[in-house]
């Protein structure tokens, strides 16, 4: 971020404090399609995902004093959309909780097999896992928690969350498989 853009940045940030709607507005405006990025992750449809955007802005316009103007914002701010959209999906009571463990088969790919696949094609994939399996894919390989934390904040033990792991990287070797071949 150069020197003049984090100067706005911190006057926005500073409005925001004072509950300048402008300023509120304008974080919204430069943030929403990231936070939208990281929700589509989570739900199954866009409705959801906007709802979950609205709601992590909503907590972090009521934390923000919170924080810290020196630290980078867009970890800062991922980290309150994915304890929302986690705590959506235990509200609605939609987390099924699957915990046979099954050995799956290893599955050799292509080298090439993500060149082949677009960024699409393959989030498609991932949405298509069930709501079990992609909240665990997510919150482990792309959000980069343990397998200790994401039980505690699904109310799982971790065995079922290694097992939902292990069950979505079959899942998505077979998607992407079928894709090649």
């Amino acid at each position: 971020m150069s020197l003049s853009n984090k100067t706005k940045f911190q006057e926005i940030i500073q409005g925001c404090r004072q509950r300048n709607r402008n300023s509120q507005n304008a974080l919204y405006r430069l943030f929403y399609p990231y936070g939208m990025s990281i929700c589509m992750r989570y739900v199954d449809n866009e409705s959801e995902a906007v709802s979950i955007v609205n709601d992590g802005f909503l907590k972090f316009f009521k934390n923000i004093k919170k924080y810290d103007l020196e630290k980078p914002f867009k970890p800062w701010f991922r980290k309150i959309l994915v304890n929302t959209a986690i705590n959506q999906i235990k509200k609605q009571k939609k987390f099924k909780m699957e915990v046979q463990m099954q050995e799956t088969n290893n599955i050799s790919t292509q080298e090439d097999a993500l060149s082949i696949i677009s960024y699409k094609e393959l989030m498609a994939m991932v949405q298509s896992l069930s709501l079990a399996y992609r909240t665990v894919f997510n919150m482990y390989v792309i959000d980069g928690f343990k397998h200790r934390e994401i039980a505690e904040k699904l109310g799982i033990t971790v065995s079922t969350s290694k097992s939902n792991l292990t069950r979505a990287r079959a899942k998505l070797q077979d998607l992407v498989t079928q894709k090649i071949n």
